[in-house]
C-alpha cells in the first residue's frame, strides 16, 4: 500500500508542478478522441449503410407471357413449369430467399407506385387488354457479392417458361432480358462498399497512430524536464518500473480525463446537434437497419483508447531516459 500511495503522490507532484504540459497532453487526447469518435461513429453508419444497400441487390426472373411475345417467348409458362423453377432456384447456391411475384400482384404494386400510369391513362388504355407484366421469381442472395454470380448461373440453366437472358446487343447481361440484375449498379455498390471498408480502416489505423505520437511528444516534454531527477533515482538503484510508474499512471490519468471529455462533448452533440442535422441529410426517414454504433459502445471505445493511449505515450516515450 505505500508503494502504491507514493506511486499516486509522485504522480500527482508532477502533475501539480507540470501544469502546462498535462494541460496539453489531456487537450491533445481530447482532440483526437473527439475525432476518433466521430470517425467511429460516421464510419460504422456509412459501413451500415453500405450493408443496407448490398442487402437490396436481387435477382429478378422473369416468365414469358403472352402479353409481350418475342420469338424465343411466345407463351405464358405452365403450373409445373413455375414450380420446377422456384425448386431450382431454391436449391442454388448462396441463394438466401426466392419470392414468387405473381403477375396480378406486380400489376396492382405498379398501379400503387405510379398511379397515374406512364403517360397519364395508361392504365385504363392496357387494362382491357390484359396485364402486361409477367410472373417473376425475385431472388436474395446470401451476400451481395454473390448477386452476379447467382444471376448468370440462372441465365446459363435455360429454365423452361423463364425469357431468355439478354445479349450484348439487347443491353448486356443482367441489364435486360429475363434474368435481371442490373449488373452496372451491382458492380458500383460492391465496388463502393470496398472502398468504404478499406477507407475506414486506414483511417482509424492512421488517427490512432497520429493520437498516440502527438501525447507521446507533448508528455516528452514534462520528463524532458525532469530528466536530471530521473538520472539521479537510476543512480541511487531505483529500478526501471519504479521510476517509470508516477509518469505511466499520469499518462493514464491525462488520457482518461481527455477522453472523458470528448465523450462529454459529443453526447452534447448528439443532444443539441444531431437532431437539427438529420432532417437534411435524410436520417430521419432512413431504413431502421442503418445505423451507427452505439453511442455508450462508442464511449467505452474511447474511454479505453484513452488510457491505452495516455500509457503507451508515457511509456515508450521514457524509454530513452531510462538509458543512464
Amino acid at each position: 500500500m505505500s508503494q502504491v500511495r507514493l506511486l499516486f503522490s509522485e504522480a500527482w507532484s508532477s502533475i501539480r508542478m507540470n501544469l502546462s504540459t498535462t494541460f496539453a497532453a489531456t487537450m491533445t487526447v481530447l482532440i483526437g478522441m473527439c475525432l476518433l469518435g466521430l470517425f467511429i461513429a460516421l464510419g460504422t453508419w456509412v459501413l451500415s449503410w453500405s450493408n443496407h444497400v448490398q442487402k437490396e441487390l436481387q435477382v429478378h426472373v422473369y416468365f414469358c407471357t403472352t402479353a409481350v411475345t418475342t420469338a424465343d417467348c411466345s407463351a405464358d409458362p405452365t403450373k409445373a413449369q413455375v414450380l420446377a423453377v422456384g425448386k431450382a432456384l431454391r436449391n442454388t447456391e448462396h441463394v438466401q430467399k426466392v419470392t414468387f411475384v405473381p403477375k396480378a400482384k406486380a400489376w396492382a404494386q405498379q398501379k400503387k407506385e405510379n398511379p397515374g400510369g406512364f403517360p397519364q391513362g395508361t392504365y385504363d388504355l392496357v387494362g382491357p387488354l390484359g396485364n402486361p407484366l409477367p410472373d417473376a421469381y425475385v431472388v436474395t442472395p446470401t451476400e451481395g457479392q454473390y448477386t452476379a454470380v447467382i444471376g448468370k448461373e440462372i441465365c446459363h440453366a435455360k429454365y423452361g417458361g423463364v425469357e431468355p437472358c439478354a445479349t450484348a446487343t439487347t443491353g448486356g447481361l443482367g441489364n435486360a432480358g429475363g434474368v435481371k440484375w442490373e449488373s452496372n449498379v451491382t458492380k458500383r455498390v460492391l465496388t463502393i462498399a470496398k472502398v468504404i471498408s478499406l477507407v475506414f480502416l486506414i483511417a482509424v489505423v492512421l488517427l490512432v497512430v497520429a493520437a498516440t505520437l502527438l501525447i507521446a511528444n507533448t508528455i516528452r516534454l514534462s520528463i524532458f524536464a525532469r530528466r536530471r531527477e530521473i538520472e539521479v533515482m537510476k543512480l541511487v538503484g531505483a529500478t526501471n518500473w519504479f521510476i517509470r510508474g508516477p509518469f505511466m499512471l499520469e499518462g493514464l490519468l491525462c488520457g482518461l480525463v481527455g477522453a472523458f471529455l470528448a465523450v462529454i462533448l459529443l453526447l452534447l452533440g448528439k443532444t443539441i446537434a444531431l437532431p437539427s442535422i438529420l432532417p437534411h441529410i435524410g436520417g430521419g426517414t432512413g431504413s431502421s437497419d442503418v445505423h451507427a454504433l452505439s453511442f455508450t459502445l462508442n464511449a467505452f471505445a474511447l474511454l479505453a483508447a484513452g488510457l491505452l493511449l495516455g500509457a503507451l505515450g508515457s511509456g515508450l516515450t521514457l524509454r530513452r531516459f531510462l538509458q543512464v
